[in-house]
């Protein structure tokens, strides 16, 4: 027959055993402090007790789990920086109420302690970090803490106090976490009202095109989601579109607000803002790579009629055929100083004849399915109302028009690259 005194220390090896699995594999922190304070107590059969996590930001003990103490038990205790001090330089080491009469936190906290019987207290130290404090009252059979007591105490503590550290490091790096989100997000937000703000001064040089570079970001933006892009891609061909007509910065002023169509002389002077568009872009380092390739190539059309370098097809960049879409329809729908826009059936019309020429048919697709859909209700977003304007969406005819457009529209051409994604 075994001893009382092995018995009792299969009991205490079982007890860590279990709270070593508490700490290791539980998920529910509150409910692993719990388990954990349960364990210690009765190990050795403890009448009441609790474990405080200590917050090195606020100074203070709070506690997380107690039993036996009374609703009038206070749920946090401040700590001064000599308590910390103290406590760092006693260690993982037992401290008995009533010899630390001296101690700064006891003289403060000794007439609840005392009142509460509480009898032991074990600093939990982590990495030279103090993490906690597991507060004990008196032992059931009335007998004082032995050394093998508290050998238990401490090997037990030290388990509760490595899952609290695991706790607080979890927070710490969710906390970090959080920030370099916000700082992204910030970065993100900084970068997005550049891009506007470079939009706006590109539109302010023309005074018949206001607001033009943001309608083209915005036309981008509404093709790349009906083709189902990530909203990255969708926030890259965005960008692409803001920015498509930088180049125009270096252009004269009075060949872009010519009040009547430019001679050929002005015309070649005004054809070179691709280049230079991408000439100031390139060496910017973009969230979005291609965005250089839409402002030299959105003018390319497929059956290589464009400029400036006359590609055909598959040789342009996708996210440049994107924003030609968009700066055409823009240039098309927009009053210009020698002529009107054009009525709506007008463009859609244009739009569905030069699929396959100049514009990537599942483009325009996209594009016409967009506004259509906005059209019959199926979509709630107002885009292109806000763009356009309620009366030019709203004309006679535009619905069955868009249905006609997108039931004749060939999926694919000779010319016509569809992009993979």
């Amino acid at each position: 027959m075994p001893t009382t005194q092995q018995q009792k220390l299969v009991h205490t090896f079982s007890a860590l055993a279990d709270i070593g699995q508490e700490v290791a594999h539980k998920n529910n922190f509150q409910e692993m402090i719990h388990t954990s304070l349960h364990l210690l107590l009765g190990s050795l059969a403890i009448m009441r007790g609790g474990v405080a996590r200590y917050s090195r930001f606020g100074h203070e003990l709070n506690f997380l789990a107690v039993r036996g103490l009374g609703d009038d038990f206070p749920l946090s205790a401040s700590l001064e920086m000599s308590d910390e001090r103290e406590f760092l330089n006693t260690g993982m080491s037992d401290i008995e109420i009533s010899q630390a009469k001296m101690l700064a936190f006891f003289q403060r906290y000794q007439r609840i302690l005392e009142r509460k019987n509480i009898e032991l207290i074990m600093p939990l130290i982590v990495r030279d970090e103090l993490v906690g404090m597991v507060f004990l009252g008196e032992k059931a059979s009335g007998e004082h803490f032995n050394s093998s007591d508290k050998a238990i105490i401490q090997a037990m503590a030290r388990h509760i106090g490595v899952g609290i550290h695991q706790r607080n490091l979890m927070a710490e790096l969710a906390r970090r976490a959080e920030e370099n989100r916000k700082l992204y997000e910030d970065m993100r937000m900084t970068y997005q009202d550049t891009v506007k703000a470079f939009a706006t001064a590109i539109d302010c040089k023309d005074k018949y095109t206001e607001g033009h570079s943001v309608r083209v970001g915005k036309y981008s933006e509404i093709i790349a989601q009906e083709l189902g892009w990530s909203d990255e891609e969708i926030e890259g061909v965005a960008v692409a579109g803001y920015l498509h007509d930088v180049g125009k910065l270096t252009v004269e002023r009075n060949i872009i607000n010519a009040p009547y169509r430019i001679n050929a002389k002005e015309s070649a002077e005004l054809n070179k803002h691709p280049a230079v568009g991408f000439e100031i872009l390139s060496p910017i380092h973009h969230p979005y790579t291609d965005v250089p390739l839409a402002a030299k190539y959105h003018h390319e059309r497929l059956d290589g009629r464009g400029y400036p370098d006359g590609l055909k097809d598959n040789e342009i960049p996708y996210i440049a055929k994107i924003v030609n879409l968009a700066d055409s329809f823009d240039a098309m729908t927009t009053d210009r100083p020698y002529k009107r826009r054009r009525p709506a059936n007008e463009v859609i019309e244009d739009l569905r004849r030069n699929a396959g020429k100049q514009f990537a048919p599942e483009l325009v697709t996209a594009f016409c399915n967009g506004m259509l859909k906005e059209l019959t209700g199926e979509s709630k977003n107002r885009q292109f109302r806000r763009l356009l304007g309620r009366e030019y969406m709203e004309a006679e005819g535009i619905v069955p028009l868009l249905k006609q457009a997108l039931n004749g529209m060939d999926a694919t051409s000779s010319l016509t690259f569809v992009a993979s994604h």
